[in-house]
């Protein structure tokens, strides 16, 4: 059980090609496929398919990868606690995020590990909610930033604030123009929303359903700048939280109305993953998460609900 052959492995297994392998272990790629070929002898089966564009995992390869993660975190972890015993925090932390809390929360937070934690190394992945929740499953991600319906109740995740539901339009819209909107404004509304799966549309078409609501999606899109850009062209209205309309202001040229009657509420939460213990290193992630949360003011009551053409906050929106 060789781990640098398993990093090989998981590295080939996310990235599809043996090439890409290479350059990232400074290698020559035949030297990649030989101690592949290795590996796959020495398991008694094939990992990989080959295919035109690169490699795919096999049947069998999908059902070891799981483990072979949580192997390999525990065999780094042995020497990073060995080292902790003397005081010093260290280690990889495998950190998911949605996109609207990439920058600035997350890039914050890297600034604070390194005055704060120096040894300890974060590698970021940037997704939708349904996609972190299953790299949090298969052992991909330590933790991951996203957004939760109920409260968490702190055995699977911690909560870092709520988060409101705001309409956005373009510019001039009278639909979004007062600080507020009611649910049953969405009736026939052209609307641009997150692609499925999304446990936040389900949300959303569950409202509807109770409401006698008609949710009209023309259009899905997984990136906030598309979601913004259309909203604020007119072509369709996005439903957003108060944090990614925030990061936007600078960008597009909006108005947004919070959702009411009723309001649709979501928690920002820092979910943990659901195999292996949690490392000194990830504790130290956790805590920092959590500290720079309260210092920031996430909770959206303080993050300027109406946002104006020119990204400035309508005053009479002001809590």
């Amino acid at each position: 059980m060789n781990p640098a052959l398993w990093k090989l492995f998981l590295d080939a297994a996310e990235t599809g090609s043996l090439s890409k392998v290479a350059l990232l272990h400074g290698t020559s790629q035949p030297h990649v496929s030989r101690q592949i070929a290795e590996l796959e002898q020495r398991c008694g089966g094939r990992l990989f398919e080959r295919t035109g564009r690169g490699v795919a995992l096999t049947a069998f390869g999908q059902r070891i990868a799981p483990k072979v993660r949580v192997w390999l975190r525990s065999t780094e972890q042995l020497e990073n606690d060995v080292r902790a015993t003397a005081g010093q925090t260290m280690g990889r932390v495998r950190l998911g995020t949605i996109p609207s809390l990439a920058h600035p929360f997350v890039s914050t937070l890297f600034a604070r590990l390194r005055q704060q934690h120096p040894l300890v190394q974060l590698s970021v992945r940037e997704g939708q909610g349904a996609q972190l929740e299953t790299w949090l499953d298969d052992g991909s991600l330590d933790l991951a930033l996203l957004f939760r319906h109920g409260q968490p109740n702190g055995s699977d995740a911690l909560s870092l604030a709520e988060a409101q539901t705001y309409l956005v339009g373009p510019e001039g819209d009278a639909v979004t123009a007062k600080p507020t909107v009611k649910f049953r404004a969405l009736d026939g509304l052209p609307l641009v929303a997150f692609c499925r799966p999304s446990s936040w549309r389900d949300q959303l078409e569950q409202v509807a359903r109770q409401r006698g609501v008609q949710l009209n999606v023309v259009l899905e899109a997984d990136s906030l700048a598309l979601q913004l850009g259309i909203a604020s062209q007119g072509g369709a209205y996005a439903l957003l939280g108060s944090y990614a309309i925030d990061v936007a202001r600078s960008q597009h040229r909006f108005q947004a109305a919070r959702l009411v009657d009723p309001p649709i509420v979501r928690h920002i939460a820092l979910a943990l993953a659901r195999t292996g213990p949690l490392s000194p290193a990830t504790r130290a992630v956790m805590q920092e998460s959590l500290a720079l949360a309260q210092e920031m003011s996430l909770d959206p009551a303080r993050a300027a609900p109406g946002v104006t053409a020119a990204g400035r906050s309508k005053a009479s929106s002001r809590g």
